[in-house]
């Protein structure tokens, strides 16, 4: 289904439709009406000699050098050159379709200024399949997402690399294979491009798809945990958690206990302890946290994705040209921070589920590190090993970029959001995450073929899924393997479609 881009309504799942899916997306007309009196009235400016910011002048510090005629011509391509300044490796295809898409969306709200032209290419490079080579590294946040978006503003010159069916071309090949025009850049396109903070947000954007689907299964794994340690159930009880009032707490309660519901730990047909340690009956205000993290950054990443992120903004229904901020990164990253914090804490919490499970003076009669051979077989000992492992890098990745500002172009810009270092680390987070949740639910699983009773319609589901993809743990074997394709399993979510399927949405 096509995504229209007017300005308003993009949320994280039609970005995330475009990005990784890649759906199409249309201007609305009214938007590229909205874009084309933004042009005419730029144009009068330019024609009127009137000084704006990074059309007739240069930008930083040198703010105040007045550009002439020429000058103003040529401006925009030494902008762009000058500010694809990123290092290293290629940021990955999805980041920067979401990118474009924001970038458009920006665009479509009319106070950008650009020429119509700029931002009907953007589209066409979406739906056409052609995306920039950006280096992944580069920005600081603030004046935008710089380097990076620079290196998809050079595509506007015929200049730069581009992916294309699987190849990376030069970017004038790619255009010409994809049967897209170079339409060159004219006074105030380049900035119009480069000057907001739309790869740091797709990427946020991106991470937040993942980390609410994330959290689901940290709930079926937590209610796999939950069966195969016999637990009590009286802590998920819905009133429990209504009576503190905590959205995220009330959720992860109810969700965990539909991934229970049909066991006999909640038909009163197993005897269990009058209360269990905190990692097993604090699991829905340790969740619900999360949850409520992410939900806030949800909120700010979607109010980014539908503002005019930009430097300077028109206004050409005052005939008006405001020079501001918007393009900082901050009110994204900062929540982005604590959600990247509140999926590590997930995993702390995981990791002493995962310990309980192999130790015997904890796990309530299970075999110790689950193997019926304990001493010539150590089981799953070193799968804890792995877990730590990954989550002391998630605690060093937790530390929050927001504050780590360094101050850049001769003062100018002496507050910077560092945001990109905060999507950078985020993803690595997320994907340790996936490691961290499948080795659990791996433990989980072979946990519960050691239990004769009725498990949770939910739990069996899950332990259904997990079966297809790694076998009981009857001998020692290499773990890498197992731990690998449960890291990939949960990438996948496929249990969770599975156990959705089953039970019903968990939400």
């Amino acid at each position: 289904m096509t995504v229209v881009l007017n300005g308003s309504g993009l949320t994280i799942e039609k970005l995330v439709a475009v990005a990784r899916r890649g759906e199409q997306v249309d201007l609305a007309p009214e938007a590229l009406e909205r874009i084309k009196v933004c042009r005419a009235m730029v144009e009068r400016k330019i024609a009127a000699h009137e000084t704006m910011y990074g059309v007739n002048t240069g930008i930083g510090e040198l703010c105040n050098v007045i550009l002439d005629e020429d000058q103003t011509r040529d401006f925009q391509k030494y902008l762009i050159y000058n500010h694809s300044a990123g290092i290293g490796d290629p940021a990955p295809i999805e980041y920067v379709r979401g990118a474009m898409c924001g970038r458009i969306n920006v665009h479509a709200h009319g106070n950008s200024g650009c020429r119509p032209v700029i931002t009907q290419t953007l589209m066409a490079m979406l739906n056409k399949g052609v995306t920039p080579f950006v280096c992944q590294k580069g920005s600081v946040g603030a004046c935008g997402d710089l380097a990076p978006m620079s290196q998809i503003a050079q595509l506007m010159m015929g200049e730069g690399r581009a992916y294309f069916k699987g190849e990376l071309l030069p970017g004038a090949e790619a255009f010409d294979r994809a049967g897209i025009a170079v339409p060159g850049l004219e006074a105030r396109d380049g900035l119009a491009i480069i000057n907001g903070s739309n790869l740091l947000t797709a990427m946020s954007a991106i991470h937040l798809y993942d980390m609410n689907r994330l959290l689901k299964q940290a709930e079926i794994t937590c209610a796999m945990s939950l069966e195969s340690l016999l637990a009590n159930m009286v802590p998920y009880t819905t009133q429990i958690h209504d009576l503190r009032g905590f959205a995220g707490a009330v959720r992860s309660a109810t969700a965990i206990r539909k991934c229970i519901e049909g066991s006999d730990l909640v038909t009163g047909r197993m005897t269990t302890k009058v209360q269990d340690a905190y990692s097993m009956r604090s699991s829905p205000q340790v969740i619900g946290a999360a949850h409520d993290a992410v939900r806030w950054a949800r909120s700010q990443v979607e109010i980014e994705l539908n503002g005019v992120g930009d430097n300077p903004i028109f206004l050409p229904e005052e005939n008006k040209t405001l020079t501001g901020a918007n393009f900082q990164g901050s009110p994204v990253c900062l929540p982005m921070d604590s959600a990247g914090a509140a999926l590590t804490m997930i995993c702390v919490l995981s990791e002493r589920r995962l310990n309980r499970l192999l130790n015997p003076a904890l796990s309530v009669g299970l075999p110790a590190f689950l193997t019926k051979g304990a001493g010539m077989f150590s089981g799953m000992m070193l799968s804890q090993y792995t877990a730590d492992s990954l989550i002391v890098e998630q605690r060093i990745l937790s530390a929050p970029a927001s504050v780590m500002s360094i101050p850049a172009a001769a003062d100018q810009e002496d507050f910077v959001s560092m945001g990109m270092n905060t999507a950078i680390k985020n993803a690595q987070i997320v994907e340790n995450a996936c490691g961290v949740l499948g080795i659990e639910m791996m433990a989980a699983a072979q946990a519960l073929d050691f239990r004769d009773f009725t498990k949770g319609r939910g739990v069996t589901k899950a332990h259904e899924v997990v079966r297809r993809h790694v076998e009981f743990l009857e001998i020692d074997r290499p773990l890498h393997n197992d731990h690998t394709a449960m890291m990939e399993l949960v990438r996948s979510c496929e249990v969770l479609e599975a156990v959705e399927k089953e039970v019903g949405p968990l939400e």
